[in-house]
C-alpha cells in the first residue's frame, strides 16, 4: 500500500486531515493506496519553504543548478521501472506507454540541464560610445505549478525542469489521482540529494487547495494543464493579481486524409493519435476529415484495424490501450458514446476488455453521419471515441479543421507538396504536422496551441524558458 505525502523544505509530512482511497482503474476492486489531503496551511508552509530556498538557489550558476537536475535525470532513469508500474496502476495507462514516458521525462531533465552552460542574452550596440549594452534573462522567483494526471511524469517534469535550472523554486499540486506517482517523484528526487525547498510538493484536492495557491499566498507564476474552465478562471486570478501565467488546456484535434493519402502507413497513425492512452491526451485525434474519394476504402480499413485493437489491464504488456483514468472519466466518455449510438452511427467499434477485473474500460470507437456542430465533432470528449467528417476537396477539410473553439494540434495526410505547405500555413492550430499523427510533439519543441487551447505561450523547448525568466536590459558606462 503506498500513501502520499507531502514534501516540504526538504521534509516529509504526511496531512493528518482527510484520506482518500486510490482504486486501481485496471481493476476498482484493488486498493493501491491512500493519499493524505491538505489544507491552506500547507500551501503557506510550501510558499515559504520555496521563498527561503529561492536566495540561494537562484544565486547559483547555471552550470550548478544543471549538476542538480543532472543528478536527478540518473535517479529517475534508476526508479524508471518503479515509477512506471505505479504510474500505469494508478492512472491505466498501459505500462509500455509508461515506460516510454518515464524516459522524456529523463530526456527532459537532461535536456534543462543542458541549458545551464547555454547563453542567456545578447550583447545590443549602443548609440554612444564607451558603453556595454546587454540583456540577460533572470528567475521571475516562486512558481506555482498545477499538473493533471493523463501524464503524470512528463507534463509535472516539463514544467518544473525549465523552472528549476532558469533558477525559480517551485510549489507543485499535482491532480489527486497522480499523486501517488508524485510523490514517488519526489522521494527519487530527494534522494538525488535536491536542496530543500527548491522543489515543494503538496497534494490535496483543488477545491480545497487551488484557491489558496492561486489566491492566497505570494507566488510569481504559475504553469497550470488542464480543463478550459479551469485554466481560464486561473487566468483571471493570475491577471488581476499581475502574476505570470500559462494556461495549457482543451483539444479537439483533426486529422485531415486526402485522397492520395498512402492509407498503409496513415491508418496505424490515425488509431494511435485517437486511441493510445484510451483518447486522453488533449492532442489525441478526436475529428477524423476524410476527402469523398477516398472515405469509403478509410472506414473500411479503420474498421480493421480499431477491430485488432487490444484492450486490457494496464499492466499487460500486450495492452494497446487500458481503461480510462477514474469513475468521473469513465462516467463523462460514456455519456458520449451514448450520445453516438442514439446520434450517429457507429462505422467502427472495438472489442471489449478479456480481463475478468472490473475496471473503467471502453472499446474505441469511431462516430459518423453527423454535422460539424454536433458535439461530438465541437466537444472535447477526452476518452477513446472519435467523430468522422466526409469533406468534398482540399479547401472543404481545411474549413471544417477550423470550424472549432480549439485550436492546438492537427494533421494532414498527403503525397501532395503543394496541399502539405497550404495546411501549414493555413491550418489554425499552434502545432501542424503532415503524414504524423495529432499526437506526439517531441520534447525539445514548443509544445501549445491556438485559440482556446493555450493562454498565448509555449512550454518544451527554449519557449519554457522565456516563460520561466523575465529579460532585463542592462547598460554600463566605462571611462
Amino acid at each position: 500500500m503506498v500513501h502520499s505525502r507531502n514534501w516540504i523544505g526538504g521534509e516529509w509530512i504526511t496531512p493528518a486531515s482527510d484520506e482518500l482511497a486510490v482504486r486501481n482503474p485496471s481493476n476498482i476492486h484493488e486498493e493501491i493506496g491512500v493519499l493524505h489531503l491538505s489544507d491552506a496551511s500547507h500551501i503557506a508552509q510550501a510558499e515559504q519553504a520555496a521563498r527561503a530556498a529561492y536566495r540561494s538557489w537562484s544565486r547559483l550558476t547555471g552550470a550548478a543548478r544543471g549538476e542538480h537536475l543532472y543528478r536527478m535525470a540518473a535517479a529517475l532513469e534508476s526508479a524508471s521501472a518503479d515509477v512506471a508500474r505505479l504510474a500505469s496502476m494508478e492512472m491505466g495507462k498501459p505500462i509500455t506507454e509508461m515506460q516510454g514516458e518515464v524516459i522524456r521525462g529523463v530526456n527532459l531533465l537532461r535536456y534543462y540541464a543542458a541549458e545551464g552552460v547555454r547563453s542567456n542574452g545578447v550583447v545590443i550596440p549602443p548609440s554612444e560610445p564607451n558603453v556595454l549594452q546587454h540583456t540577460k534573462k533572470v528567475p521571475l522567483g516562486v512558481v506555482g505549478v498545477i499538473t493533471p494526471w493523463n501524464f503524470p511524469v512528463a507534463i509535472p517534469l516539463w514544467k518544473i525542469a525549465p523552472a528549476l535550472i532558469c533558477g525559480n523554486t517551485v510549489v507543485w499540486k499535482p491532480a489527486e489521482n497522480a499523486s501517488l506517482t508524485a510523490t514517488l517523484l519526489c522521494e527519487v528526487f530527494a534522494a538525488a540529494a535536491l536542496p530543500p525547498g527548491i522543489l515543494n510538493l503538496v497534494v490535496g484536492k483543488g477545491s480545497r487547495i487551488g484557491d489558496a495557491l492561486l489566491e492566497q499566498i505570494s507566488l510569481d507564476a504559475v504553469s497550470f494543464t488542464g480543463s478550459t474552465a479551469t485554466g481560464t478562471r486561473i487566468a483571471q486570478i493570475c491577471a488581476k493579481r499581475n502574476i505570470k501565467y500559462q494556461t495549457e488546456m482543451g483539444g479537439k484535434n483533426a486529422a485531415l486524409i486526402l485522397n492520395d493519402a498512402d492509407l498503409e502507413k496513415t491508418v496505424p497513425m490515425i488509431v494511435s493519435g485517437a486511441y493510445r492512452s484510451a483518447g486522453q491526451k488533449c492532442t489525441a485525434t478526436s475529428r477524423i476529415i476524410i476527402e469523398s474519394g477516398i472515405y469509403d476504402e478509410f472506414i473500411e480499413a479503420m474498421k480493421t484495424a480499431i477491430d485488432g485493437i487490444k484492450l486490457a489491464p494496464s499492466l499487460d504488456p500486450s495492452a494497446y490501450l487500458g481503461p480510462v483514468a477514474s469513475a468521473s472519466q469513465f462516467e463523462t466518455v460514456m455519456s458520449y458514446v451514448k450520445l453516438a449510438r442514439e446520434q450517429a452511427e457507429i462505422v467502427a467499434e472495438g472489442r471489449s476488455a478479456e480481463a475478468n477485473e472490473e475496471g473503467y474500460y471502453i472499446p474505441p470507437i469511431a462516430a459518423a453521419g453527423v454535422d460539424p456542430s454536433h458535439p461530438l465533432i465541437q466537444e472535447e470528449i477526452f476518452g477513446p471515441v472519435t467523430a468522422m467528417l466526409k469533406a468534398a476537396d482540399f479547401e472543404e477539410a481545411i474549413a471544417l479543421c477550423n470550424q472549432s473553439l480549439y485550436g492546438l494540434s492537427a494533421s494532414l495526410f498527403t503525397r501532395d507538396l503543394s496541399y502539405a505547405h497550404r495546411f501549414l500555413d493555413e491550418a489554425q492550430a499552434g502545432m501542424v504536422r503532415v503524414n504524423q499523427e495529432t499526437a506526439g510533439v517531441e520534447y525539445q519543441s514548443p509544445f501549445g496551441g491556438l485559440k482556446l487551447s493555450s493562454s498565448h505561450s509555449r512550454e518544451q523547448g527554449q519557449a519554457a524558458l522565456d516563460f520561466y525568466t523575465e529579460l532585463k536590459t542592462c547598460a554600463i558606462r566605462y571611462w
